[in-house]
């Protein structure tokens, strides 16, 4: 009875890590869900809109936090969809992180989603070899409607918005990595949190 017991706590061990897995999966993708719609309500979403009908991707934080990243000080958990000609592709997950994204004091967390309008930077982010800001050649700017000097609809390779007003002007990406989950990878997302989604994106973008 004992042996039973012991065997079947292991089978439940095996089984609990994948169901947690998808559990923390789908939250991820509600928030970014939530994230979009957050955007959607802000006053730079105009600005937005115009930029996302020829972005090559998309690649949302929905939040970024201090002490919670493997790679720094500061990170979050990310999803990327990539234009298609069909609308948006399933998400992939993408964590990213940095020893310092020059929060100003108090701020704890941010909601971030990344317009990518160069091929080239989309590639650099696939492929994990991409580091972000001006030393890296690849410039992120911000896009809020509380960032001084907003970028306009030309933007660049990767233009940021960020949630909430005055308190995230200061939020820089220099030094900042974005790196593949390749165990979430591994299957696409189809679920129904995926395909919410996508949806949201393709509704307005």
């Amino acid at each position: 009875m004992k042996a039973t017991l012991a065997a079947a706590a292991i089978a439940l061990s095996f089984c609990a890590a994948p169901m947690a897995q998808a559990a923390d999966t789908a939250k991820l993708l509600r928030d970014a869900n939530h994230a979009v719609d957050d955007l959607k309500k802000d006053p730079a979403f105009s600005t937005a809109r115009t930029m996302l009908r020829n972005a090559r991707a998309v690649y949302i934080v929905p939040k970024l936090v201090k002490g919670g990243f493997i790679f720094g000080a500061e990170g979050g958990d990310g999803v990327l969809l990539r234009r298609t000609g069909r609308g948006w592709s399933a998400p992939k997950f993408y964590g990213m992180g940095s020893a310092s994204f020059g929060l100003q004091a108090g701020l704890e967390q941010a909601e971030l989603i990344f317009i990518i309008n160069s091929d080239a930077a989309l590639q650099g982010i696939e492929k994990g070899n991409v580091k972000l800001g001006a030393g890296a050649g690849l410039t992120v700017v911000n896009l809020s409607s509380g960032a001084e000097g907003a970028t306009t609809t030309h933007g660049g390779p990767i233009v940021v918005w960020t949630s909430g007003t005055g308190a995230y002007a200061g939020l820089t990406f220099n030094g900042s990595v974005i790196k593949e989950d390749k165990d979430e990878n591994a299957s696409p997302a189809t679920g129904p949190e995926a395909v919410a989604l996508q949806r949201n994106l393709a509704s307005v973008f």
